[in-house]
């Protein structure tokens, strides 16, 4: 399977969006990491055909979405960054109503929504209304409904919010389980939900993408970088006005400064192995300082 995107732009006014976007996707997750406002939604949506691009197009096995229409949103699973619900519908209803909406029959339904209960964990809660429903719950229901008719293209956009920790790895671990034969793509800002699980991260800036490539290629571009440093106290704010500080840990023998910098920001410095969250703050430092 091969979705394309090729040259897709979406404007809004005087707002480019997504501008310029082009990759080629095969079966596997693809983790889409940027700040608030970088475009993931957007291009999701559009991937999702929710939202029209203004220019470009996106293909599937070859084909125009635009002109597949229902047999492309056959093989799609899609779950958005919010999702309506009917406060009245059980959980167990909910489902059946949207495996009807997708044109699963009855007895199909009836089997994959047992599945997908026990998957999300809420087969105890399948006759609770969607109205009495906590957050993280309610995203689990939208990752099951995503999930219902077996989509080959599942596209989820920031899946883990309101999830607790043991949520979240769990939902990671079915993103990988299901990848081998469908096209994953997972849209974020937290780098703890694709660094495990991505076979290429995609990094969306100003509507752009400006880097596609493995999670190891990444993180080697920036491997000389990143700085342990000890400091007393009153030096936090110098060092936080002057480099990027992703962390600030304070343990029995000292305060030690975590630095994402060029350039080597004290003489007691030194170079420690890299991570996602590093990788994320290089990009995206806005507010890292205050």
């Amino acid at each position: 399977m091969k979705l394309k995107i090729n040259n897709l732009s979406k404007v809004f006014g005087d707002k480019r969006a997504v501008d310029g976007v082009s990759a080629e996707l095969t079966n596997g997750v693809y983790g889409f990491l940027g700040a608030n406002g970088s475009g993931k939604t957007t291009l999701m949506r559009m991937l999702a055909t929710v939202s029209r691009p203004t220019s470009g197009t996106i293909t599937f096995n070859g084909e125009d979405i635009t002109k597949m229409g229902d047999r492309y949103r056959d093989v799609l699973g899609y779950l958005p960054q919010h999702i309506g619900y009917y406060r009245n519908f059980t959980v167990e209803k909910f489902l059946y109503y949207i495996a009807s909406l997708k044109g699963i029959e009855k007895n199909e339904a009836q089997q994959r929504v047992a599945e997908l209960l026990e998957i999300v964990n809420l087969h105890d809660k399948r006759k609770v209304k969607m109205g009495k429903l906590s957050g993280g719950m309610k995203q689990r229901v939208g990752i099951a409904q995503a999930l219902l008719n077996d989509p080959k293209i599942l596209i989820v956009d920031e899946p883990t919010a309101g999830l607790d920790p043991k949520e979240r790895i769990r939902f990671r671990n079915l993103l990988a389980k299901i990848a081998n034969d469908r096209i994953v793509l997972l849209s974020t800002h937290i780098v703890s939900d694709i660094e495990y699980i991505a076979k290429e991260i995609l990094i969306m800036k100003n509507g752009q993408l400006i880097k596609k490539e493995t999670p190891r290629n990444l993180l080697g571009q920036i491997q000389n970088i990143v700085w342990s440093v000890p400091a007393e106290e009153a030096e936090i704010p110098s060092f936080q006005e002057s480099f990027k500080v992703g962390n600030i840990a304070r343990k029995p023998e000292g305060i030690e400064l975590r630095i994402i910098s060029e350039e080597k920001p004290a003489d007691v410095a030194v170079n420690v192995p890299v991570n996602l969250e590093d990788l994320y703050l290089y990009y995206f430092d806005e507010g890292v300082g205050a």
